[in-house]
């Protein structure tokens, strides 16, 4: 038996495999990390749920039991008792979405590039977005009814601000070293729109719809709890009222669902459309 010299090169160990994988897997959870801990974490709020349930911790004739309400979700999907209100919700976040979006977006772009507006704006935003809206139902009844119209209003006030402040300081953030070089080329304004404002601004516009479409989906439960016969959020009141918990537990787990299902897909696309400005 030889022993090695300290020029000489020495064989690989045992634990060279195991190192050449491993930037693999990490790279792996790295991507995947998201959904793997967070689904994780889901299943063991429910497993201390139902433990909690069968310990006797909680009173499930208060909050259910996650078997119970699971056997409820099959029974409302199966006899279709859940569809008519999730259509009725969907329809009016739909709708109060496509205003937010095709308002607040340019709504934001001017405010954030005409100072004496946004001045003038400033105060009347910033009551808007810290009064609750809940305060101003019965002035929004006067005005627009009881129908889908007043309640489309209540969920677009909850949403539109947060995109409208988000545009506004994204375009206010732009670095004005890149204006300098559309002026320096003797760009159009709508050119430097096009190639400099709308892509720097992006970033805090994807921020602000993720932002917008959370509050949106609380406006629509809230809104039907005082203006609506039908909807998820009128399903869990009127399930509660009626003491049938694991029907409500039920219906919020449909929101919950829809919710999270809303903000991956923004998620998955501020992913793809501003990949370059993440670093790294």
């Amino acid at each position: 038996m030889t022993s090695a010299l300290p020029g000489d090169a020495v064989p690989a160990g045992p634990e060279e495999p195991r190192l050449r994988f491993a930037p693999a897997k990490l790279a792996w959870l790295d991507r995947r990390g998201s959904l793997v801990f967070g689904t994780l974490g889901l299943i063991l709020l429910f497993a201390a749920w139902q433990v909690c349930a069968l310990t006797g911790i909680v009173d499930v004739h208060i909050s259910s039991e996650p078997s119970q309400v699971l056997r409820e979700e099959i029974t409302l999907f199966g006899n279709g008792t859940i569809w008519g209100p999730l259509g009725n919700t969907a329809a009016e976040v739909g709708w109060a979405l496509a205003i937010i979006i095709i308002g607040g977006i340019p709504v934001g772009i001017i405010l954030g590039r005409v100072t004496p507006l946004r001045q003038m704006a400033d105060p009347i935003i910033s009551i808007l977005n810290s009064v609750p809206y809940v305060l101003f139902l019965p002035l929004i009844i006067f005005w627009f009814g009881l129908g889908e119209t007043a309640r489309v209003i209540v969920v677009v006030w909850a949403g539109i601000l947060p995109l409208i402040i988000s545009t506004t300081s994204g375009v206010r953030n732009i670095n004005v070293d890149y204006l300098r070089v559309g002026q320096a080329f003797s760009a159009s304004p709508l050119r430097v729109f096009t190639s400099i404002v709308a892509p720097a601004a992006l970033p805090f516009i994807l921020t602000g719809i993720r932002l917008a479409v959370a509050r949106a989906l609380v406006g629509a439960i809230v809104v039907e709890f005082f203006l609506s016969s039908n909807g998820l959020g009128y399903f869990v009141q009127n399930e509660t009222s009626n003491f049938q918990m694991s029907a409500a537990m039920a219906g919020i787990v449909v929101m919950a669902v829809a919710a999270l299902l809303l903000t991956w897909l923004i998620g998955t696309a501020e992913k793809r459309v501003i990949s370059w400005s993440r670093s790294g």
